[in-house]
């Protein structure tokens, strides 16, 4: 099975800072094949053929205590294979970008906060941008003229930013692309 770990906080603002190169050798040493790193803020595709009843659960358990051995650091993990990596793609707008007109992202969950009940304690204003839930994930879009009054600044903030990790569109077409030639 190709699955994407998607590692939160890592090489951003001179913080929690892992060499992409030592980092695959981790997961190699952890288990895990064919691992292949997207730049630098934590995207690791990879395959594992192991059996197991709660798959990313148990790798991003390996995963995280893989990077707290080999790098001193807490950092969460969430992972997704590729069947929940293409419901994403599914449900996020063909027309959303990331670029000067727009700010499309995705907010990968954990699973202590992946329900729709959890567009009700994000600080986004509803009326401004457009919010989607799905398994797994929420897509927003806003365009950069109204970022600053969507209330995504005050994401960082809130009660439930620590359960996701987030990417933007350009990112995770990119991730999934690598996933589907992992596949091939």
């Amino acid at each position: 099975m190709i699955y994407v770990a998607l590692l939160r906080g890592i090489n951003v603002g001179g913080n929690n800072k892992i060499n992409m190169k030592q980092l695959k050798e981790a997961f190699e040493q952890a288990g895990m094949q064919n691992v292949v790193t997207y730049i630098n803020t934590g995207n690791i595709i990879f395959a594992d053929d192991q059996e197991r009843i709660h798959a990313n659960a148990e790798i991003s358990k390996i995963l995280e205590q893989a990077i707290t051995a080999e790098f001193g650091l807490e950092i969460r993990v969430v992972v997704r294979n590729m069947e929940e990596m293409q419901t994403v793609l599914q449900a996020l707008p063909e027309e959303w970008t990331n670029d000067a007109q727009a700010k499309s992202d995705v907010m990968f969950l954990w699973d202590e906060v992946n329900d729709v009940s959890v567009l009700d304690k994000l600080p986004l204003k509803p009326e401004v941008g457009t919010l989607i839930y799905v398994t797994g994930a929420i897509l927003y879009s806003v365009s950069r003229e109204d970022a600053g009054r969507s209330g995504m600044n005050k994401l960082v903030g809130s009660s439930v930013y620590k359960y996701m990790t987030v990417r933007n569109v350009n990112t995770t077409r990119q991730i999934y692309k690598l996933m589907l030639a992992a596949a091939e």
